[in-house]
């Protein structure tokens, strides 16, 4: 008797909620385990590392400082630094950083601050090695593992959304196949601010929803309301401070409640704007007090990856020349990336096909006004979204395709997912199943096939943890353990020195002569006491960048090193350890391999 009352409770009575939740539980869990042990890969995006390392900046009370130092950074300082300063390029004390907002590196701080980051490299702990070599770095993980957080807190709000816009059946398959997005997967990986931003576009989006059926039904006091349009202002002004190009989307926004508005639209379109602007003006007046731009190194990326100047040309650039910047130019970018980028990324949004069943929706008309309105403001968004990726693309998205902070258009990934699953209900609704098994099944097979890179990665899949070539967490350690924490480094990858090594470290200048030595002998600079090379440069484009950039650039100064033997006259780096050629390349202005560490930090 008690064991049938047990699973009488478990079928029919109050406990059934509970056994659900238990199930939703273990899946989780299950699918956390399972990625993590399957996909999950070291940092292999630099944008991570380096606001990784501004966030433990923060952590360690330095404030947005950088230990990843650019030329271009250096140019920007020195301009508007006052003449007399000593330090102009502030190498000698905290860089500002002028790259990254700041609200996740923040985040990740606060997280630093409360987890045990370790940052050390393990070769001992189960998981993180493996028969003593090295395969994964525990901080590294521990910030996959918050996006990861993030994830399912998307996964969360979808479900919610979605059930609010439609029905609970559109809402559990929206948040499934939200969580079998092998792309967000990746995005939760690689270390990047996407998946706090997505969390940031959806919570606009419930903003809107909520301030639509305000104005619209009348029902809500007016403090309500305008309470509401604040929220939304602000909401854009936290995702524009999490990345720039994100503050774009006001425009849209401000259309949205202009026209939802009713009597009040113009009182509320500027408590929006004005909210926006509070919450994003201190940052941009202190980016312009130290660099002269608003945004910084970002107020330059649509002249980046051009003509002009290609590939990362310009952030390695001490002494760039603006002179030949004009509307051609720019206007040449726009139109090539924007083709590119409505042939191969507006139907694959999220990785899917599931854009396109959006996009005949939008043929579709909805009796309830707020999803007419919310899809047309979904469809703004991915418009100038299109423009703003197209024109603010930079090197980033070559070297790191779909996964990196420049693709927009990943944002509005599970509110289009939503839109397409509703479609796909419409369609099945107009078929007669016999049994309604076929029905359920059709629906299964319909998640199979939109989550299948998900599912294949078992059987096709095996991730290498370590990102190598170039990032070998080891030896980065290795070689920053022989510097002292105020002496400045130079590397092709300094964002991992940054990060991995904990070291100040310039980005590789355009050549090894005249701007390596305009930083290396400026009385109010700082010299450069050592130089890491890793594949990054050591590979079959060094032949190429010979060729293309005659005797004074880096590809030169690397064969001269391989063909004689010897480093080359005059360069004051001269000496090299021996067991890291052929792959890495350290110099140093003296023996520090064959001193303590001990002695190195005094």
């Amino acid at each position: 008797m008690f064991l049938q009352e047990i699973i009488y409770k478990l079928e029919v009575g109050g406990e059934k909620r509970y056994v659900r939740l238990g199930m939703v539980a273990l899946v989780v869990i299950f699918l956390l385990l399972l990625q993590n042990w399957l996909s999950f890969r070291n940092f292999s995006n630099s944008e991570a590392m380096d606001a990784a390392q501004v966030g433990r900046n923060l952590a360690e009370g330095k404030g947005f400082s950088t230990e990843l130092i650019r030329p271009f950074s250096i140019y920007l300082l020195q301009q508007k630094a006052d003449p007399n300063d000593a330090d102009p390029a502030r190498l000698r004390s905290p860089h500002p950083d002028l790259a990254n907002a700041p609200v996740y590196p923040l985040m990740l701080a606060g997280l630093m601050k409360t987890l045990p980051f370790k940052y050390p490299v393990n070769t001992n702990a189960p998981f993180l090695s493996q028969e003593h070599r090295f395969k994964r770095y525990q901080p590294d993980l521990l910030i996959a593992f918050f996006n990861e957080f993030l994830f399912f807190v998307l996964i969360a709000q979808t479900f919610f959304l979605a059930r609010r816009l439609f029905d609970p059946g559109i809402a559990w398959v929206s948040a499934l196949l939200l969580a079998g997005s092998n792309l967000l997967w990746q995005f939760a990986f690689s270390g990047l601010s996407t998946l706090l931003l997505i969390n940031i576009f959806m919570g606009l989006c419930w903003a809107l929803v909520a301030l639509e059926k305000a104005a619209r039904e009348g029902t809500a006091s007016p403090g309500r309301v305008a309470r509401l349009a604040l929220a939304v202002g602000a909401i854009v002004g936290v995702g524009a401070l999490t990345r720039y190009s994100f503050g774009w989307l006001i425009v849209p926004a401000l259309l949205f409640v202009l026209y939802v508005g009713a009597q009040r639209r113009v009182i509320l379109t500027i408590a929006t704007l004005a909210a926006f602007l509070a919450v994003l003006s201190p940052w941009v007046a202190r980016n312009v007090h130290l660099s002269g731009m608003p945004f910084g190194l970002a107020s330059f990326a649509p002249i980046e990856a051009t003509s002009l100047f290609p590939e990362h040309q310009l952030e390695r650039s001490l002494t760039p020349v603006f002179q030949q910047i004009g509307p051609r130019l720019l206007l040449g970018k726009l139109t090539n990336n924007a083709r590119e980028i409505l042939q191969n990324e507006v139907p694959l949004i999220g990785g899917t096909w599931l854009a396109p069943l959006f996009l005949v929706g939008l043929l579709v008309a909805f009796q309830n006004p707020t999803l007419n309105r919310l899809r047309y403001f979904i469809l703004l968004s991915l418009g100038l979204l299109i423009l703003v990726q197209a024109l603010g693309r930079t090197q980033i998205s070559a070297d790191a395709p779909l996964i990196n902070t420049e693709n927009l258009l990943v944002l509005l990934y599970p509110v289009i997912l939503i839109f397409g699953v509703w479609l796909f209900f419409l369609l099945l609704d107009q078929v007669t199943f016999a049994h309604t098994y076929l029905r359920f099944g059709v629906i299964g097979v319909f998640g199979i096939v939109v989550c299948l890179q998900l599912l294949m990665l078992p059987i096709t899949t095996h991730v290498n943890p370590v990102a190598y070539p170039p990032y070998y967490p080891p030896i980065i350690q290795k070689t920053c353990s022989w510097m002292r924490p105020d002496e400045l480094m130079m590397s092709d990858v300094p964002a991992a020195v940054a990060w991995y090594g904990d070291r100040q470290c310039l980005e590789l200048t355009l050549n090894a002569k005249s701007e390596f030595f305009a930083i290396n002998d400026a009385p109010r600079l700082k010299p450069i006491q050592a130089l890491y090379l890793t594949p990054q440069t050591i590979d079959f484009k060094l032949l190429q960048d010979w060729v293309r950039g005659g005797d004074n650039n880096w590809g030169s100064f690397i064969l001269e090193v391989f063909v004689k033997k010897e480093i080359p006259n005059g360069f004051p780096l001269n000496h090299m350890p021996s067991g890291l050629l052929p792959e890495q390349m350290f110099f140093s202005d003296w023996q520090r391999w064959n001193v303590s560490s001990v002695d190195l930090k005094k």
